[in-house]
């Protein structure tokens, strides 16, 4: 008799490997690996350690921020409505310099605590500090790829530290968390980091073997300044080479998303805080007629307020129909691709997560059905992007273990969490 460690029974799954669910389907884990899914039948000779009541629940993969701040939780709600370079510099800014890593690790908690409650089990994060992120994603349990970033703001001294800094932490935390985190190089952007610091960075990348996460096409400010897109000059000093995760990436010509899609560039959807900050709308359409892999993100809590990728699942595809002016643009199924494998794709682990297969790691979300605005329920992928809200997820399994199970977490204390941040948040704003 084979033995598991954890057995879903009698639930709907959503594989992402093909688009027909399996409907009272099972999954066994062991290892944190998935070593079954399908039918119920097969599993007689699986003994389980645990058995978990799907009734009323899909499964789904965990899904995947691609882009995001999250110790910005700490500035959640105090710079609104306000245009982008005005949010930066006359708030964020300023209170970023205020930041002590013990803040970093309060926000991140935070924002660990906020994902795991709205299905997120993957994130990909740039920020200060980094390694309190590290260790706030060891805590919780998630799976995160992480950048220390890297900025010059005229200082070309500063961009050096910041850049030995960032290559510290690769080859620190590259692996940690019992390889639940992966490191990235994280350049801010082409407009905050000069020629030759992004020149470093790139080579730097290369012999560290790792990728890059950067900010991309956010404005018009550059081509206009330097008679070059954004994406035109980083491919011609060699940054576009790397496995590039490139956030925003809203003012792009033909030529640009050419470019992103021979150099295999995967473009982050960051559609909420873009909407807030009236910063533009991303062309996904036209990046997926190139063949440019498109996945999703939240940016940070500062500038979309929540972390609830359902949510950004929703706005995702309502914006699309109403830019192109089409109701058939961004189909559910393919928004929720998007969040899923499109995710694993762009943060190079698409052989570990992104779907619901055997030999993948055990990233699994269970999402409860049995609410009046789920009900009806005729399109199961429409209820999950156009109906379900973060709170709906019940449990939450990150490398086969149970991070939240009936709505209760298990490895973080939620009131401490949420005080301790409260007080962080409280205390920079007096400082």
């Amino acid at each position: 008799m084979e033995k598991a460690d954890i057995l879903i029974e009698n639930c709907m799954i959503l594989p992402m490997t093909r688009k027909r669910p399996i409907d009272k389907g099972s999954i066994a884990v062991k290892d944190g690996k998935i070593i079954f899914v399908g039918k119920p039948a097969k599993t007689a000779k699986i003994r389980a350690e645990k058995k978990m009541d799907g009734k009323g629940k899909v499964a789904i993969p965990g899904l995947i921020n691609a882009h995001t701040h999250v110790s910005m939780t700490l500035f959640r709600g105090i710079a609104e409505d306000k245009p982008l370079n005005t949010w930066l510099k006359e708030t964020i800014w300023p209170l970023e310099a205020k930041l002590k890593p013990e803040d970093t690790y309060k926000g991140a908690l935070l924002g660990c605590l906020e994902m795991i409650k709205s299905g997120t089990t993957c994130f990909a994060d740039m920020y200060f500090s980094e390694e309190m992120v590290a260790k706030a994603v060891e805590q919780s349990g998630l799976r995160a790829v992480l950048a220390e970033g890297i900025f010059e703001a005229g200082s070309s001294f500063l961009g050096e530290k910041m850049l030995r800094k960032s290559v510290d932490f690769v080859r620190k935390f590259d692996g940690y968390a019992n390889g639940r985190v992966t490191a990235l190089l994280g350049p801010h952007a082409a407009y905050s980091c000069g020629e030759k610091l992004l020149k470093k960075i790139c080579c730097e990348a290369s012999r560290l073997g790792v990728g890059i996460h950067i900010h991309l096409a956010e404005s018009e400010e550059f081509k206009q300044k330097y008679r070059l897109s954004e994406v035109e000059f980083l491919d011609k000093i060699g940054i576009l080479e790397r496995h590039v995760l490139a956030a925003h990436c809203l003012y792009l010509s033909e030529n640009d998303m050419h470019i992103l899609s021979e150099r295999k560039v995967n473009a982050v959807y960051v559609p909420v805080s873009n909407m807030k900050l009236a910063s533009g709308t991303a062309k996904v359409k036209d990046l997926m007629r190139f063949g440019v892999n498109v996945c999703l993100g939240t940016d940070g809590p500062a500038s979309n307020n929540t972390l609830d990728m359902f949510e950004t699942m929703k706005m995702a595809t309502l914006l699309q129909k109403i830019a192109y002016g089409d109701p058939t643009v961004l189909p559910a199924y393919k928004v929720l691709e998007m969040a899923t494998i499109n995710g694993a794709k762009a943060l190079g682990l698409s052989e570990k997560i992104g779907t619901i297969e055997e030999g993948k790691r055990a990233d699994i979300v269970l999402v409860d059905l049995l609410r009046p605005h789920l009900t009806p329920l005729h399109d199961i992928y429409a209820s999950l992007v156009y109906s379900v809200r973060g709170s709906d997820v019940d449990t939450v399994i990150v490398d086969g273990k149970i991070l939240m199970e009936h709505r209760q977490v298990k490895f973080l204390d939620e009131d401490a969490v949420m005080e301790k941040a409260e007080k962080t948040a409280l205390n920079l704003l007096s400082r």
